[in-house]
């Protein structure tokens, strides 16, 4: 019984000491000696406990514990920070009969990561042309994890591209481990494809890949609405961004339950980048094709290259990729 109480209190250190070193403000230095100071502090009450005196040391445990944990939920999300340009506002907007209004859609002009033109713009889109979705996977460095974009289409060739990202302040660099411990903010962007995805396989030198989904229209429209209205919610209630729970894969997947009914659970709705072999289980992409025939038509990265910042840039990348029967 001793062992696991040592190693819950030695498992509740750990956690501690990550959480000082991504929320308490100052230079590395001084938060490497709140994380050292912690660290004695936390030997001393384990060495106490199994050695005593045992009574004092578990007093000090449990009035550290209460203290941490006061402290871990009296932290509160914001949207009153020095956020980076590309997530500094939140998109939103107001949907009336057929006509949906989305303020601060994203229409960036990329060079490099620090060399950019700014531009937040106000578009209208007749909901009636709406008619299809398409999923982007953006990967980097390992396979398993990939950022997820959904871009709705509309009759005449018109896109809107949604992402679930963190909202990062000035000269913050993402973490994935940071996004466990309320670093950042969640942030919901619509952006033009040729900002959205354009940054990531021209600037960043990310490796994309496109597939259209089998949705009929009614659930496009519905999940579209869905993005609005997470996005106006983050205005008047900010939350935090997590790694695991609330992220560009578990936001959708809560919203498309709720859209489609009962949708089965899979350890690749948590690994973001086998997200489409989960789709594909279920019927949601094109079913005359297997998944490597359609990973193959859809990876976009060289034709994004070449595009560049061709206006066209939206159909260039589908080049190739075979359209949906009609449903």
């Amino acid at each position: 019984m001793l062992s696991l109480v040592l190693a819950a209190v030695a498992a509740f250190s750990a956690w501690t000491a990550a959480a000082l070193w991504f929320q308490t403000p100052g230079a590395a230095v001084k938060r490497w000696c709140r994380v050292v100071l912690w660290t004695g502090f936390s030997l001393a009450v384990l060495v106490g406990m199994a050695h005593g005196p045992r009574m004092l040391a578990t007093a000090a445990c449990v009035g550290a514990c209460a203290c941490v944990l006061l402290w871990w939920y009296s932290l509160r999300p914001s949207n009153d920070r020095p956020w980076a340009d590309d997530v500094a506002n939140i998109v939103n907007g107001q949907i009336t009969g057929d006509e949906a209004v989305l303020h601060n859609v994203r229409n960036f002009s990329w060079r490099s990561t620090t060399d950019y033109t700014v531009r937040w713009e106000t578009r209208r889109y007749d909901l009636r042309r709406l008619d299809s979705i398409d999923m982007i996977m953006s990967y980097w460095n390992v396979p398993g994890i990939a950022h997820v974009l959904f871009s709705f289409g509309f009759a005449g060739g018109e896109r809107v591209a949604f992402s679930v990202e963190i909202r990062r302040q000035k000269h913050q660099a993402y973490s994935p481990v940071g996004g466990f411990f309320k670093e950042f903010e969640l942030s919901i962007v619509a952006a033009d494809e040729r900002d959205i995805v354009r940054v990531r396989t021209n600037v960043r030198g990310e490796d994309d890949y496109l597939y259209r989904l089998r949705l009929p229209r009614p659930a496009i429209r519905s999940l579209f609405a869905a993005y609005l209205e997470q996005s106006n919610a983050l205005l008047s209630k900010p939350r935090f961004y997590n790694t695991l729970t609330v992220n560009c894969t578990m936001l959708v997947y809560h919203m498309m339950r709720h859209i489609v009914g009962r949708l089965p659970f899979s350890y690749r709705v948590l690994l973001s980048g086998y997200l489409p072999g989960y789709v594909y289980s279920v019927g949601g992409l094109d079913m005359r094709f297997s998944l490597p025939q359609l990973r193959a038509f859809g990876r976009i990265t060289a034709r994004a290259k070449a595009a560049d910042d061709d206006p066209q840039f939206s159909a260039a990348i589908r080049v190739g990729i075979p359209p949906l029967e009609s449903q």
